[in-house]
């Protein structure tokens, strides 16, 4: 019987720093499913349990391809270490599936740009490189200090006795080629050799594997200011093949107009007739969506003459005066048997935001809203207006819009 190499994903339901933490989104997904993808995407990852005690974030990682374990009352307070987590994990694994587990992951979804290279570099450092334990490392530089304890009698003011350097004499300011070369703990990703974890009951045991990622990419959210961040940074991290749609992934495209097929101004004649500027690009993206077999729709809240214009011209229906575009887009899914998780939605401005929550795939153009960015699963690097619908059509259907046979 083949054994299995197990990714386990703790993800309990409470969290003091940011309430429904693992729940939260980044980049239009929530942690808990950005942790399971990047197990999934593995190459040497054979299972994926999530261990948790919330229906919602079970619900969730099911949603995105994981086994869901229940975690006990006991293993699921604030003093529950990931270690406990991950033995129970493992055994109820084993017991449900009759399958022995050759070598554990323990991987945290509080690190949002986790990669799959992340993941399997852990786990081929203990399935093939023979290490009993492995984790991710990025370089570090910095000279690190630590204050001294205060006083036992302070002087007056309360001062401490000072701080003195932890990796470096504080007399002497070394060039960074000629210190030694730090590494810091990402707690992003760990592997264990299975019999190994059990009898150490420790992430930690024989000889330890330290596996080198982007440290651009090390940031683990525990406040709100670290989710802020990560929301930020999204849009620029997030740019890698694997985190664009495919044309298999999606069934409908729903496109905002102003802002997303325009550049956001409108001309004002004499006359006060409105006109707007739009990409030549985009009208051919739109054509090959629709040779595709996708569903296409123009969903706006503007009631302007020149978006039903333009779905004219494209041969795409027009829904245009909605002050609810996400109740708009629900029905019109309903009317057409299309399921939301498989719509893209593309847009602009806050006014997308119930849209972008709503469907699977939520894209934000360029030079959209921050917001609207943070809430995106994908940001074209076209404005909109300039070609940015033309971007997508390619992500769906490769640069020369040619669908795969």
């Amino acid at each position: 019987m083949s054994r299995a190499v197990l990714a386990v994903i703790p993800a309990r339901g409470g969290s003091k720093g940011v309430p429904a933490k693992n729940l939260a989104p980044v980049g239009g997904v929530p942690l808990v499913a950005r942790a399971v993808r990047a197990c999934r995407e593995a190459r040497l990852v054979t299972d994926v349990v999530v261990s948790t005690d919330d229906p919602a974030i079970a619900e969730v990682a099911r949603g995105a391809g994981a086994v869901v374990v229940h975690r006990p009352p006991a293993l699921a307070g604030d003093t529950a270490s990931s270690e406990a987590a991950v033995l129970h994990a493992m055994d109820a694994y084993e017991s449900t599936r009759a399958r022995p587990v050759a070598a554990v992951l323990l991987v945290q979804c509080t690190s949002p740009f986790l990669t799959a290279q992340d993941v399997d570099g852990v786990a081929s450092a203990v399935v093939e490189g023979g290490a009993d334990s492995a984790l991710t490392v990025a370089p570090f530089h910095g000279f690190v200090w630590r204050g001294s304890a205060p006083d036992p009698a302070p002087p007056a003011g309360g001062r401490s006795s000072g701080g003195h350097g932890v990796n470096h004499d504080k007399a002497t300011r070394p060039r960074r080629q000629d210190r030694p070369q730090d590494l810091l703990e990402t707690g992003a990703a760990y592997a264990m050799r299975a019999d190994g974890f059990r009898a150490a009951r420790h992430r930690f045991f024989g000889r330890t594997e330290l596996v080198r990622t982007d440290a651009a990419r090390v940031l683990e959210v525990d406040d709100p200011h670290d989710l802020a961040r990560a929301r930020a940074l999204a849009p620029l991290l997030d740019t890698a093949p694997t985190a664009l749609p495919r044309h298999e992934d999606v069934d409908a495209v729903v496109l905002d107009f102003d802002g997303t097929q325009t550049d956001d101004r409108v001309l004002i004649d004499a006359d006060g007739r409105e006109l707007v500027a739009v990409h030549r690009g985009d009208g051919l993206g739109v054509a090959a969506l629709r040779r595709a077999g996708l569903a296409v729709l123009i969903l706006s809240t503007e009631t302007n003459p020149v978006v039903a214009a333009r779905g004219r011209k494209l041969g795409v229906p027009v829904i245009h005066g909605s002050e609810r575009k996400d109740l708009s887009l629900k029905r019109w899914c309903d009317e057409h048997g299309i399921d939301p998780q498989r719509v893209l939605y593309a847009g602009n401005d806050v006014n997308d935001l119930p849209c972008l929550d709503l469907v699977g795939w939520p894209v934000a153009v360029a030079d959209a809203h921050g917001s609207v960015r943070a809430a995106a699963r994908a940001v074209t690097a076209t404005p909109g207006g300039r070609g940015a619908v033309r971007e997508i059509a390619g992500w769906l259907l490769g640069e020369d819009l040619a669908p795969s046979a």
